[in-house]
């Protein structure tokens, strides 16, 4: 992916709380459309290699929970973490870090991901396939910024972590407010 690039259409599978549907686990499945979260928005998408993970959950999905406010200002409609997980891990890791502001998006069978050229293996951590960390700034659908970590391969030793941090993001987005100002 790069500025310009069209994001993947695919459809995820989803898990929505639903009050009628009753009982003490009271979720129904929900597909959503790349369509349905990006068409007609401004939004930053970031991605990590799996939820519950210990940078991902320290500094990366917190910082960008932190940074909505400065993102919304802006001009950031929404912020939106993606990883190849299901809706069950991906629902109880936000409710874990009592998420209020950025919405997860399970990619569980990596559909997104790969289509996107970020599927890496991680069969040395046990993990199996999982996402390249990476963000984005999307425009409609459409890559206006991309960020990616150093070192892209199948079972990295390394996690890098910087030029996808929420302060690189919200950086990028303020030059790019600035520039469009002068």
């Amino acid at each position: 992916m790069k500025p310009g690039s069209k994001l993947p259409d695919v459809t995820f599978r989803t898990r929505v709380r639903d009050e009628a549907v009753g009982g003490p686990n009271p979720y129904r499945w929900q597909d959503m459309t790349t369509a349905d979260y990006f068409a007609g928005k401004r939004v930053v998408l970031f991605s990590l290699p799996g939820a519950f993970t210990p940078t991902c959950s320290t500094y990366q999905l917190p910082g960008f929970e932190k940074a909505h406010g400065q993102l919304k200002d802006l001009g950031i409609d929404a912020i939106y973490c993606l990883s190849v997980n299901d809706s069950f891990v991906m629902n109880q890791w936000a409710k874990s870090q009592n998420l209020q502001n950025v919405t997860v998006i399970p990619d569980g069978s990596g559909e997104f991901t790969e289509k996107a050229g970020m599927l890496v293996r991680k069969d040395n951590l046990g993990f199996g396939p999982r996402s390249w960390r990476y963000a984005a700034v999307v425009n409609d659908g459409v890559v206006e910024a991309w960020f990616e970590e150093p070192g892209r391969c199948d079972d990295c030793a390394e996690d890098p972590y910087g030029e996808t941090s929420p302060e690189a993001v919200v950086a990028w987005v303020q030059n790019a407010r600035v520039s469009e100002d002068a």
